[in-house]
């Protein structure tokens, strides 16, 4: 056994826990590998390679001596450059943060390390989140291993990348508005949205206003993001939103799937557009469950489009951050970006409560929907994958949409807190890969895993692998 590029996270733990490989020997082929192919993608936009191999070195010592160790012990980790590693710099994409050396970790990075996870080095994002591609002014842009001149997504599109070229088997990721399911579909891997507060955020100096951010893994497989939630979930004092602590494992109920499920089909949400060779392998990943037993209905009803209060919102949090930069940084942000957050800075009180309203009335409508169904499958992206350096389509199939009808079907579930996952569909007749969406019941993570874990069995995706990486 000498590639571990390809190997489930919890595969190679358990190896690695049995003595049949160590974990030095895999940080040094995911460090080789990160070498020669990361210049051709760019998913990592910094790394911290004495420092892994150091800790690798001490795993590997602590396994030979038969002493204790998590469950994750020795697993190389890729870290979003949007939270914090201990040691290395959490630059947001963007040149004001270009020296921000962190001395402590994020919430999720510490239980992770806990576990026995090993960082490798933070990977790319767009700045600070706000688009739906990875490119920013500091690190350049970041691109898709199935096809270079497209993009990987965002805003994890950096931990993608990783995932969907074999770098890494783990990496953290976000999302406030699809920012872990839009780059999982787009290179072809697992992501979930868990429920809002399900991950501890933090620690921060501000606790978010909007209510829509959480924490979450890109993985290859889904027992690996099952693996990784029972690592990082549960309550933390320094989160106000944290949810209580699991009652069960989500990787030993990962195969408990009910029989004879009730699940909703919406190829619109009432308002979306979607590319029709997108829709040609969502139809078919949605046959999957009719073919596992399942009933599954077309919903005749719509969600309201939550667009604008979404991107509203979401940019109250980034003011926080960005809002008392002096004018020389300003002049160094994204021009919409900065436009996005000023806006906020008049919003009345009579505006935010238009826009909460909205959101009840979005919520009204996903408790009517799940009181008839156990699950609400839709397409994850309306589109394949876009120009690397953007901007997101315009047209789908000739006719024109909104700016966030590009990303329609991901920004309602983070308004609504409801769990979300993304596995792959297929691949559209430009090989690039497609995404299913599945969502669940409030706080019924477990649901959506074992949906997608049964998903998962019925149609394997773990031998789809890009073309040659390491080419220029």
């Amino acid at each position: 056994m000498n590639d571990f590029s390809w190997m489930a996270a919890w595969e190679l733990a358990q190896h690695m826990a049995g003595k049949s490989i160590s974990p030095l020997e895999v940080m040094q082929a995911t460090v080789d590998r990160i070498e020669r192919i990361n210049p051709n993608l760019n998913a990592f936009a910094l790394l911290g390679i004495e420092a892994a191999l150091n800790e690798a070195r001490t795993m590997t010592e602590r396994i030979v001596a038969g002493k204790p160790v998590g469950p994750m012990a020795g697993l190389p980790l890729g870290v979003k450059d949007l939270e914090d590693a201990a040691g290395l710099v959490t630059s947001y994409g963007s040149i004001p943060f270009k020296n921000n050396l962190t001395m402590a970790d994020s919430i999720q990075v510490a239980r992770l390390k806990a576990a026995g996870a090993i960082v490798v080095g933070k990977t790319n994002v767009p700045e600070f989140g706000f688009t739906g591609f990875t490119k920013n002014r500091l690190y350049g842009v970041t691109r898709n291993p199935w096809n270079r001149q497209r993009t990987p997504g965002g805003s994890s599109g950096g931990a993608a990348a990783a995932i969907s070229a074999g770098l890494v088997p783990l990496c953290t990721g976000s999302d406030a508005g699809g920012s872990i399911r839009i780059p999982a579909s787009y290179c072809g891997c697992f992501g979930i949205k868990p429920s809002f507060g399900r991950i501890p955020l933090g620690p921060s100096p501000v606790v978010s206003g909007s209510a829509m951010t959480v924490a979450g893994p890109l993985t290859r497989t889904v027992r690996d993001a099952a693996l990784y939630l029972d690592c990082t979930a549960g309550v933390h004092p320094a989160d106000p939103y944290a949810l209580p602590d699991p009652t069960a494992s989500y990787l030993a109920t990962i195969d408990d799937l009910p029989k004879r499920l009730r699940i909703a089909f919406s190829p619109d949400l009432g308002y979306a557009r979607v590319q029709r060779e997108v829709m040609a392998n969502v139809e078919q990943a949605v046959d999957a469950f009719k073919g596992m037993g399942h009933t599954v209905e077309r919903w005749a009803g719509s969600l309201p489009d939550v667009g604008e209060a979404w991107s509203t919102l979401i940019a109250t949090d980034i003011y926080a951050q960005l809002g008392d930069l002096s004018e020389e940084d300003r002049e160094t942000i994204g021009r919409t970006l900065l436009a996005a957050v000023d806006r906020t800075r008049h919003l009345t009180v009579a505006e935010l409560t238009i826009m909460q309203r909205l959101r009840a009335e979005l919520n009204r409508r996903l408790e009517t929907l799940f009181e008839s169904f156990d699950l609400l499958l839709t397409p994850t992206m309306p589109t394949e994958a876009f120009d690397a350096g953007g901007p997101p389509p315009a047209e789908i199939d000739g006719h024109p949409i909104p700016l966030l009808g590009a990303v329609a079907f991901t920004y309602p579930f983070n308004l609504s807190g409801h769990p979300a996952a993304t596995v792959p569909a297929g691949l559209t007749p430009t090989g690039l890969p497609v995404g299913l969406q599945i969502v669940g019941p409030r706080h019924q993570d477990d649901r959506v895993l074992q949906a997608s874990r049964a998903y998962e069995r019925a149609r394997p995706w773990k031998d789809q692998r890009p073309g040659d990486l390491t080419k220029p």
